[in-house]
């Protein structure tokens, strides 16, 4: 919905030996479109430590060159990180970066959804709590004397929906990343 002609975006994710940072890298890589280029930096699902990565990485010339139309992140601690690391650009290259849409994930209340609304990031993916459907499971496997399914998966939900997100033109910016 953001990049609606594809493009290069920068993936903040959580370190390899994570299993959620290995399962929501999986999960991007099964949605993504075949037109949208992903460069990973890894940092260690701390606002500091994506601040710290994303610097780093902004401070290597070949960034200079390097075109990104989005910055996602596994956590939304992380994409306020990154985020933080391109505010402090100055010079030529701020008008370049200064447009870029955030993405996170987790979207809890007070934290994600509150940073979508005062417009620090874009959008993030609310991950409901399971700790209801496990009760709800208990109690029918209890009341109806049945084994619950092995797995059961919870829906994350977009924050804002989707349709909320088509309008924001990130994809046809004024000023993309591919700009000098």
């Amino acid at each position: 919905m953001l990049l609606p002609r594809g493009g290069p975006v920068l993936s903040v994710q959580g370190l390899p030996e994570s299993l959620a940072a290995k399962q929501r890298a999986s999960g991007m890589l099964e949605t993504m479109p075949t037109d949208v280029q992903v460069k990973i930096a890894r940092a260690a699902w701390t606002e500091a430590s994506a601040y710290r990565v994303v610097s780093s990485w902004l401070r290597l010339p070949t960034s200079q060159r390097c075109a990104v139309d989005l910055v996602a992140a596994q956590d939304d601690s992380m994409a306020m990180g990154a985020r933080n690391a391109f505010q402090e650009i100055t010079g030529e290259s701020q008008e370049r970066w200064s447009s870029l849409p955030f993405l996170g994930c987790d979207g809890l209340p007070n934290s994600g959804q509150a940073w979508v609304r005062k417009k620090f990031l874009a959008a993030t993916i609310y991950s409901p709590p399971n700790a209801g459907k496990a009760v709800e499971m208990m109690v029918d496997a209890i009341t109806n004397g049945t084994l619950p399914a092995e797995r059961t998966l919870i829906t994350p939900v977009p924050y804002p929906a989707l349709d909320a997100l088509t309008g924001l033109g990130f994809g046809a910016r004024k000023f993309s990343a591919h700009s000098n």
